[in-house]
């Protein structure tokens, strides 16, 4: 049959057409990103705004105005960082879908931060530089203003190339060079500093090894014994009523501080009183969602998945009153050092602060989070619901006991550090397994010294990275604070 011209036209159209399509689907994937970074700006913009109404038009309000947009950009990139680190184990365990983690996280976040992010914001405002080696408040406020860009310049980077690095390590690091910049090394309270680095390497540590600790448990008591769900429905609500009575513990500290006044030995008493309410409610639970499952390790992770996502939950609202610090404790310092027209050692938290702090890092997370959250649910070591949760309850222990103590430490590296004890404890495990010929996995066994090792379970490019990148986060963001405070100062003179 031969073509005539009417089909020679009709498939010169198509072709057409599909060209026009093929261009449709390439500029909808290039301009994807643009969305996010557009609707960012927009919260950037009215950021600015409504600081401006707080404050008469004046050189003082333009100053707060500025420090008000650097603070929301820094909380931006502190949701699209940090917090990956809570909401990554229980995505990677396949317990949550990331459209619902990123629900999960951006209300508990924003309740943690409105509800008991005080305490640390007073270390990163006040404590880090020492008031009487910068008396003048306009160096203090330049000062303030270079570590909060400089910051949040260093975390924007270390997102776009997939680095789960320290917001924390940024903040602290920003206003330590720019007190450097200022007033020289007497500026920064070295006492301060050292306390706060040596959190920062047993936060990892401690993290890991309670993670480790966790799931040595779950396998000796649970996975390897003969009837799993016999042993499954004993100890699981031992476990929920752990991380009940520590989140019950934490809240009556924090969060109920503002009503009444409760001591330590009190809010620890009501985290045991809630416990084991917590342990003994969870029994009939777990004993009906147990009927009718299979002996095996697959029904375990039924039964976990709930405390998990629970447990993720709780970890974002301590995530939430921690790490609120890193956004708006500069921010803070800058407003009162505006109105007040000094440095004053004790820093009152305006509430309109706060919700910048909340809402950047809610804002932050649903557009830029799902990348870090795969990287860090999957691409470390493998998770699932039971060690996903390891991991959760160990970095929730470890962020409240820093909380109680005021120090900032670094959720990162509380709960990377989690993932990695998960990570190097089943290296240990297996090992020891094969060893005693317990595995039944004879190939592996046999297997070459060189392939054995490129079999890990935790991917040694990822850990050498991130330890690299926790490493250089410090010098860096002080050494871009240092550069930004005095092109300011050079711009206000």
């Amino acid at each position: 049959m031969s073509e005539t011209p009417d089909t020679n036209q009709w498939k010169t159209l198509d072709t057409d057409l599909g060209r026009i399509s093929h261009v449709e689907y390439a500029t909808a994937y290039v301009s994807r990103p643009l969305v996010g970074m557009g609707i960012a700006l927009i919260f950037i913009v009215l950021t600015g705004l409504a600081a401006g109404f707080f404050f008469d038009t004046s050189s003082s309000s333009i100053v707060v105005i500025a420090a008000a947009v650097f603070g929301a950009y820094m909380a931006l990139n502190i949701g699209a960082n940090d917090v990956a680190n809570n909401m990554g184990p229980a995505v990677g365990a396949n317990a949550l879908s990331m459209g619902g983690a990123i629900i999960i996280a951006a209300i508990c976040e924003s309740a943690g931060a409105l509800l008991a992010g005080g305490d640390v914001v007073s270390t990163i405002s006040k404590d880090i530089i020492d008031p009487r080696s910068v008396a003048e408040a306009h160096i203090f406020i330049w000062a303030m203003m270079a570590a909060l860009l400089s910051a949040a310049l260093w975390v924007n980077l270390a997102t776009r190339v997939g680095a789960p690095v320290s917001t924390t390590h940024s903040v602290v690091g920003g206003v330590m060079g720019a007190g450097i910049a200022a007033a020289g090394f007497a500026a920064v309270n070295w006492a301060t500093m050292t306390m706060i680095a040596a959190s920062w390497v047993i936060s990892p540590v401690l993290g890991g090894a309670i993670a480790a600790a966790f799931l040595a448990l779950i396998k000796s008591r649970i996975i390897y014994r003969e009837d799993k769900i016999a042993a499954a429905r004993r100890w699981v609500p031992i476990l929920v009523g752990i991380m009940a009575g520590a989140f019950a513990a934490y809240l009556a500290l924090k969060g109920l501080k503002r009503v009444i006044n409760i001591d330590l030995p009190m809010a620890l008493a009501i985290g045991v009183a809630l416990g084991v309410a917590s342990w003994l409610v969870t029994i009939p639970l777990i004993r009906r969602q147990s009927r009718g499952l299979e002996n095996r390790n697959r029904s375990l992770k039924t039964l976990f998945g709930l405390p998990l996502i629970l447990s993720a939950a709780l970890l974002s609202f301590a995530h939430g009153a921690n790490d609120v610090a890193n956004a708006v404790g500069p921010l803070a310092a800058i407003v009162h050092a505006s109105e007040a027209g000094g440095f004053a050692g004790q820093v009152s938290i305006p509430l309109w602060v706060m919700v910048i702090g909340a809402l950047g890092i809610s804002f932050g997370l649903f557009l830029f989070g799902p990348k870090l959250i795969r990287m860090v649910g999957s691409q470390i070591t493998k998770l699932n619901p039971m060690r996903a949760y390891c991991v959760a309850l160990s970095a929730a222990i470890t962020v409240i006991v820093a909380s109680w103590l005021g120090l900032p430490v670094s959720s990162t590296h509380i709960a990377v550090g989690g993932v990695f004890g998960v990570g190097f404890f089943r290296e240990w495990y297996m090992e020891r397994r094969l060893k005693k010929g317990l595995t039944g996995q004879g190939n592996l066994r046999r297997l070459p010294a060189e392939e054995r090792a490129r079999r890990k379970l935790v991917r040694r490019s990822h850990f050498l990275t991130i330890v690299a990148a926790w490493v250089i986060t410090v010098p860096a963001a002080a050494l871009m604070s240092a550069v930004i405070f005095y092109l300011l100062n050079m711009l206000a003179i």
